[in-house]
C-alpha cells in the first residue's frame, strides 16, 4: 500500500469504478493532485463529456488521448499477424488495449512530473496484472496505487459504489439494474456478470451491442474483400484505409451479420475460470482472411512453427506482457515469416459465420501443375518410393521389435 503521493495519474474510463475512485483518492491522499487519463480507443459515445465528468468527480485535470490509429496499427495488427488467439476463441480485445492505455498513462506521468499511477482494476481479474506490468516496464520509478487491493477501500459492491458516488456528488448514470460489466474498444466488446455468471445460461439476444443476434441476421450473404501487404491489412473492398478505419468498416459490415460472437469460459491468469461473451466482428473477418492468405503464401515448416509461436504470443498478450522482450523477439520472427503474405481475400458473411470465398496472391506457393491429380512432368511419382521407405523406417523397425516381444 502506497502511503503518500504528490501527484497521481489515474487510468480513467468514466465508468462507475473509476468515477468513485477519483474522490476516494482525494480523500485518502490529502493534498495530492489527481489527473484523470482517458484513452479514446473506439468506445463509441462512452467518452462524451468525460472531461466535465472527471472534473466534477474530483479530478484536478483530465487528459483525453485519441489512440485509435496507434491501437490498430501497433497493437491489433501485430497481434493479428502473429495469429494470437487465447484458448481457441478469445481474440484478446481487452487484453491488447491495457498495455497501450498504461503506456500513455506513464507518458503523462513523466510529462507532468507525477510520482504515482493508479488503476481501477479489481484484485480478482487480469487487468490488474496488465496495467501493473506495463507500469513496471515503462515507469519502474513510479508508485502503483490499486485501490481494490487497499484495505481502506470499502466500495467493493455496485451498491456501495453508487451510494458513495451520490454522497460525493459524482455524476453517474449507473443503477443497480445495469448489471453487465462491459469493456469496449475498436477491436471488440466484452460482456461479463449477471446471468452470464452461470455457464448454463445462454446469452440473451439483447446482450449483443456491436453485432445483431444471429437469428436476426439477414437471410442473404454479403461479400467483403480485404487486401493485405506483408501480413498487414491495407484495404477493404479495394479501398485503401487507415488501420483503425479498416477495423471500424469491417465491424459495421460483419456486425450486421452477427459475425464474431463468442461465448467462452476462460482460465484467468490469477487461477480461476470466468465466463464472458465477446463480440469481435471485424477482427474475426481479418483473422479468417489472413489465415487463408497464409495457407497460400507460407512454406509448410514456417507455417507450422508460426502456429506454435501464436500460442505463446497469445499468452504474452493475455498475461499483460506486451512489453516483454520475448514478445518483441517474436514480432521480429513474425515480421519475417509474413513478408510474402500479400494478396486479396474475399470473405462470405452469413448468419454469424465468416467463410473464405476466394484467395489471390502474386506470391502464392500453390502450383496447379503440382497439386493436380493428373501427373505432370514436374512430379514423378516413383520418387516417392525411396522417400517413403526411409521416412517409415523407424515405424517398420518398431513393428519388427514388437513381434519379437
Amino acid at each position: 500500500m502506497v502511503e503518500t503521493a504528490k501527484k497521481i495519474v489515474l487510468a480513467y474510463s468514466g465508468g462507475l469504478d473509476t468515477s468513485v475512485i477519483l474522490p476516494w483518492l482525494k480523500d485518502n491522499y490529502p493534498g495530492c493532485e489527481v489527473i484523470a487519463f482517458a484513452a479514446e480507443l473506439g468506445q463509441g459515445d462512452e467518452l462524451d463529456g468525460i472531461k466535465k465528468k472527471a472534473l466534477a468527480s474530483g479530478a484536478d485535470k483530465c487528459i483525453v488521448a485519441d489512440l485509435r490509429e496507434e491501437f490498430a496499427r501497433d497493437y491489433c495488427f501485430p497481434m493479428l499477424r502473429a495469429g494470437a488467439v487465447y484458448e481457441h476463441n478469445y481474440l484478446l480485445g481487452t487484453s491488447i488495449a491495457r498495455p497501450l492505455i498504461a503506456k500513455h498513462q506513464v507518458r503523462v506521468a513523466h510529462e507532468l512530473g507525477a510520482d504515482a499511477v493508479a488503476h481501477g482494476a479489481t484484485g480478482k481479474g487480469n487487468d490488474q496484472v496488465r496495467f501493473e506490468l506495463t507500469y513496471m516496464a515503462l515507469g519502474p520509478e513510479l508508485h502503483i496505487i490499486a485501490p481494490w487491493k487497499d484495505d481502506r477501500f470499502e466500495l467493493r459492491s455496485r451498491e456501495a459504489a453508487i451510494k458513495y458516488a451520490r454522497e460525493k456528488g459524482v455524476p453517474i448514470s449507473q443503477t443497480v439494474k445495469k448489471i453487465y460489466s462491459r469493456d469496449r474498444n475498436l477491436w471488440h466488446i466484452s460482456h461479463e456478470g449477471a446471468d452470464l455468471e452461470n455457464p448454463a445460461n445462454e446469452p440473451l439476444d439483447n446482450l449483443w451491442v456491436m453485432s445483431v443476434p444471429v437469428s436476426k441476421a439477414p437471410g442473404k450473404a454479403e461479400f467483403v474483400t480485404v487486401g493485405f501487404e506483408a501480413g498487414t491489412p491495407v484495404s477493404v473492398n479495394g479501398r485503401k484505409l487507415a488501420a483503425h478505419k479498416i477495423i471500424e468498416t469491417l465491424n459495421t459490415i460483419a456486425g450486421r451479420h452477427g459475425v464474431g460472437q463468442v461465448d467462452l469460459v476462460e482460465n484467468r491468469l490469477v487461477g480461476m475460470k470466468s465466463r464472458g461473451a465477446y463480440e469481435t466482428p471485424g477482427g474475426t473477418v481479418l483473422l479468417t482472411a489472413i489465415r487463408a492468405l497464409e495457407s497460400l503464401c507460407m512454406e509448410r515448416d514456417l507455417a507450422h512453427y508460426k502456429q506454435q509461436i501464436a500460442l505463446k504470443y497469445a499468452d504474452l498478450v493475455y498475461y499483460g506482457q506486451w512489453f516483454h522482450p520475448l514478445r518483441e523477439a517474436l514480432d521480429a520472427f513474425v515480421t519475417t515469416a509474413t513478408r510474402h503474405v500479400t494478396g486479396t481475400v474475399k470473405i462470405r458473411l452469413f448468419k454469424g459465420r465468416a467463410t473464405v470465398a476466394s484467395v489471390t496472391s502474386a506470391g502464392s506457393l500453390y502450383r496447379p501443375d503440382l497439386a493436380s491429380f493428373t501427373m505432370g512432368t514436374e512430379y514423378d511419382g516413383k520418387d516417392a518410393i525411396g522417400f517413403i521407405k526411409l521416412f517409415g523406417l523407424p515405424m517398420k523397425v518398431n513393428a519388427m521389435r514388437q513381434r519379437q516381444d
